[in-house]
């Protein structure tokens, strides 16, 4: 895994959304697996400047997310489609049939997983997959397991990922209790991956993906064994990792 260190959040983002529009300028109609959460909001809001700046096209992009809240119509304001209407695709030209998000309010959430799945198949897998990483180490929403889930599929959410997500929403009651995501399987399949993590609360989490052992314990490790994944670390979250070297 190659380690790119930044001063802060904010270089973080900006040094992220040059190695993101690279891969646009070289392959325009690359494939790209976008996240949610707080730490690529940054990272949007680089490449939305770069669009407006006209530096980068994104006409030709086909983007999967890596999951999306079970039990949420994608009108939801709490819902990953609208996190993504808001932070990226409104400000940007990816044609709405290029844009791809599992659909939380399937009433079958067995065959929204397959079909998931297959489409990324149709697209010949995923050119640059963009993750976040959970205090506990979880990637998209695989969270700590006793064994690494392959495809995408339905997975209950842990107590602490539960209460991380409550600041999100009004009352802690409608903080959905279980979402739909990417596998390991399909996440490693991806061509390249870029890891992005800020923060004092992250740092264990990375010593434990960069330097401990491969575990389902702790989902992130396994980027350890991906032949093309870079990571994007702040001082703050590369605290424990800067010390132990």
């Amino acid at each position: 895994m190659r380690i790119v260190t930044a001063k802060d959040y904010d270089q973080m983002s900006r040094k992220a959304s040059y190695i993101v529009a690279s891969r646009v300028i070289l392959n325009p109609k690359c494939v790209l697996g976008l996240a949610t959460g707080d730490t690529p909001k940054g990272l949007y809001n680089e490449l939305v400047r770069l669009f407006r700046a006209g530096d980068v096209d994104f006409s030709g992009v086909t983007t999967f997310n890596l999951d999306e809240y079970a039990g949420l119509s994608p009108e939801n304001p709490q819902s990953y489609h609208s996190y993504m209407e808001e932070h990226l695709f409104r400000h940007i030209n990816i044609p709405p049939e290029h844009r791809h998000i599992p659909n939380g309010a399937a009433q079958n959430i067995g065959a929204e997983c397959r079909r998931y799945e297959e489409l990324i198949e149709q697209a010949h897998g995923i050119d640059l997959q963009i993750l976040g990483l959970g205090r506990d180490g979880h990637i998209g929403f695989n969270e700590p397991d006793v064994k690494f889930e392959k495809g995408t599929h339905h997975v209950r959410l842990t107590q602490s990922t539960i209460e991380a997500n409550a600041r999100f929403f009004e009352n802690r009651d409608e903080v959905p209790k279980s979402a739909i995501s990417m596998g390991i399987k399909t996440i490693m399949s991806a061509r390249r991956i870029l890891l992005l993590a800020s923060g004092p609360e992250k740092a264990e989490a990375i010593r434990g993906a960069v330097m401990g052992a491969v575990t389902p314990d702790l989902p992130a490790s396994v980027l350890q064994l991906h032949p093309n994944a870079t990571l994007i670390v702040d001082e703050a979250a590369s605290a424990e990792i800067m010390r132990i070297k």
